[in-house]
């Protein structure tokens, strides 16, 4: 009979240490939402900043959510040159330090799942955390590639969103966001009542499956600079994502 490991006392203390330290960075946050902070957000943010990279490394998911969070949804466009935002709405400093705490609270669950898995001896099959199917939108709006961009333009206007998928048939072949609406006929002086969404749309679709993390379609929307993330499930398309959609879970707007 096979032998079956022991989980470590030091990882479990680790993890302990760990969550022990978000939590009290938890609490610091907490005076700045009460008004009753005795040292400047900016340290604040280093400190944590600090903590998160060592703790799951710097170019980890979780670090790049909380710079997300700082920043706000139009902040964040710094690092999604590709895009522009949809309908500008910067973030008041009470809504940031909320995407901050959310944000945190997300660390704390992520490493208090780590530890049980440690302490059952479990191995661990993917990380844990809020899933992409919690807060995507499962409503698709889209666009035949054949349509002009100022058809396109009107429907983005109608649905009050900021792309739209690109059809032909039955498939879905790329995207058309505001940006590429914007670009082409103001940029590049296209005429938009003649020129087809197919010749400026994007391409390939960019998906993530549904029981996919948050995380990684923050680490997905930074690397291919973008704002909208299609959702899939078994191959076929549920649902977008948004940058909109994270910064609202993370605001604790429902």
């Amino acid at each position: 009979m096979a032998a079956t490991k022991k989980p470590s006392s030091s990882a479990t203390l680790n993890f302990d240490r760990d969550i022990d330290q978000f939590r009290r960075q938890i609490a610091t946050l907490k005076t700045f939402i009460m008004g009753s902070a005795t040292t400047s957000i900016e340290e604040f943010d280093l400190a944590t900043e600090e903590l998160l990279g060592d703790v799951f490394g710097r170019s980890s998911a979780n670090l790049e959510l909380y710079e997300y969070a700082q920043l706000g949804e139009a902040g964040g466009l710094v690092n999604l040159t590709g895009e522009a935002p949809e309908g500008v709405n910067v973030e008041d400093d009470r809504e940031s330090l909320r995407q901050r705490q959310r944000v945190l609270e997300s660390c704390v669950a992520d490493l208090e799942a780590r530890r049980a898995q440690a302490t059952s001896g479990k191995k661990s099959k993917k990380a844990s955390g809020p899933k992409v199917s919690d807060f995507m939108s499962k409503t698709v709006r889209s666009v035949p590639q054949d349509s002009t961009l100022k058809e396109a333009a009107q429907r983005l206007q109608e649905w009050k969103i900021g792309s739209l998928l690109v059809e032909t048939g039955d498939e879905f072949v790329g995207t058309i966001t505001e940006t590429e609406l914007t670009r082409e006929v103001i940029a590049n002086g296209v005429d938009a009542n003649t020129t087809t969404v197919k010749t400026c749309m994007r391409e390939p679709l960019l998906t993530l499956e549904s029981s996919d993390l948050v995380v990684d379609a923050v680490s997905m929307m930074k690397e291919k600079s973008t704002r909208h993330v299609c959702v899939t499930e078994s191959g076929k398309i549920v649902g977008l994502i948004s940058v909109s959609d994270i910064l609202r879970y993370y605001s604790g707007i429902n």
